[in-house]
């Protein structure tokens, strides 16, 4: 396995993990109709926007077979005071959870957002998402809560946040 930088030309592979991610996570959680209407071609159209503009941060994680996971974050994008940095997104082929690929982009985010001058972040998780418990062995603590519209439904969502970046980065 290879965590690397994210180039415009992943775009792609990126939005098809997003998507496969979406189909197999959120079953049961987000409307099925909404799931079912998501497409990787609109997927990669954001995600070559992003990518060719650099923001956010962006990583994936391969291995022979391609790209299997990513994860992307920045500066904050849904407000927790005292919070400064965001990891915005983090996905994985269900094939490749419980590996360790989710810790390893976990901890190169954290380095690299610590190296861009952020002291602390959060990760917004669906509440019923199973990722929770992750988030909470990587050390992550409950420090917000909020409602978030997909798909016509407010669903509760939990932010877990790292007070200190140094934790993830080994420290």
């Amino acid at each position: 396995m290879t965590i690397r930088e994210a180039r415009p030309g992943d775009a792609r592979a990126i939005a098809e993990v997003h998507l496969a991610s979406w189909k197999t996570t959120y079953r049961g959680i987000i409307a099925q109709e909404y799931i079912d209407g998501l497409r990787v071609e609109e997927g990669m159209a954001r995600w070559e926007t992003r990518l060719t503009e650099g923001k956010p941060t962006v990583f994936v994680a391969e291995d022979e077979a391609g790209i299997f996971g990513f994860a992307a974050g920045g500066a904050i994008m849904h407000p927790v005071d005292g919070y400064q940095g965001e990891l915005g997104a983090i996905y994985l082929l269900a094939s490749h959870q419980g590996k360790g690929a989710g810790a390893a982009l976990v901890r190169r985010m954290a380095g690299e957002l610590r190296r861009q001058g952020f002291a602390n972040i959060v990760v917004w998780v669906l509440r019923e998402n199973p990722a929770c418990g992750f988030y909470a062995r990587m050390g992550g603590v409950k420090v917000a809560e909020q409602g978030i519209e997909i798909g016509g439904t407010t669903l509760p969502e939990i932010a877990f946040g790292w007070a200190d970046l140094g934790v993830l980065c080994g420290e």
